[in-house]
């Protein structure tokens, strides 16, 4: 199968009624013929879906719509054929888990920078760069001077923040991760531990790895991907080949 579509979206937005949302959404990907992960909760919606480049935006136009929410921005990108096995919509009780309630995107997130401008932000040495994601995908790519946390688990970033940092000495923290929604939910987190100066790319790696050219880039290596792709590279386009580990981490967009 070729001219597959790839898009990776999430959403923070409330949706009350997230669990009669299943059903319908499933069904209409379902009839696409799209493969590929959507998790619905009560704070928005998060996945990563594939199927017919034909059909892929009308899809994606249908989810926003089901699900009742402003129009989706996904990370597209392409795949010579079904990069996921089959279809999931699962209900979950946060859409990328952290685990802390009062870590509420809804209520307050950092500031988004551009891709164009991420290059100077964190290049100047009073920013603290961390990458939000866990080891595993660390180790195939980074940002140029970012800090590991050297976490297994999302989950696991409260308890780096707690133990690493200090609001009275990191003034100025940019964060990112691979589609935008863990280091906007870590800037939710940040923000309410008294975190002052606050950014997170948007869009995350993925955005980043479209929007700029190699020989402008700060990225090192290979961007992890959740499906059979395994890494991308400038462009979006595979640098490995090869089956995806999706347990080696927690599924995003």
């Amino acid at each position: 199968m070729t001219d597959i579509a790839v898009a990776a979206l999430y959403r923070f937005h409330p949706l009350p009624h997230f669990r009669d949302l299943r059903q319908p959404l499933y069904d209409m990907m379902a009839a696409a013929g799209v493969r590929g992960s959507l998790l619905l909760a009560a704070e928005g919606l998060n996945g990563t879906i594939a199927g017919p480049a034909a059909l892929m935006e009308g899809v994606v136009g249908r989810i926003a719509a089901i699900a009742g929410i402003a129009p989706l921005e996904p990370r597209w990108s392409q795949a010579g054929s079904l990069p996921f096995g089959r279809l999931k919509v699962r209900l979950k009780k946060e859409i990328v888990t952290m685990g802390v309630p009062a870590a509420d995107p809804l209520r307050a997130v950092g500031t988004y920078v551009e891709p164009e401008d991420w290059n100077a932000l964190i290049s100047d040495p009073d920013t603290l760069v961390i990458d939000t994601r866990n080891s595993f995908e660390v180790a195939h790519g980074t940002f140029r001077g970012a800090v590991d946390p050297g976490t297994a688990s999302f989950g696991q970033f409260p308890d780096y923040v707690r133990r690493n940092l200090d609001p009275a000495r990191q003034r100025r923290v940019a964060m990112f991760c691979t589609g935008g929604i863990r280091c906007e939910k870590a800037t939710a987190y940040m923000l309410q531990q008294g975190f002052g100066e606050v950014y997170h790319l948007k869009g995350g790696i993925l955005n980043y790895l479209e929007r700029i050219e190699p020989q402008d880039s700060l990225w090192q290596g290979g961007c992890f991907v959740f499906d059979d792709r395994v890494a991308l590279g400038h462009g979006l386009v595979p640098v490995h080949s090869g089956e995806g580990d999706a347990a080696a981490g927690e599924r995003e967009a």
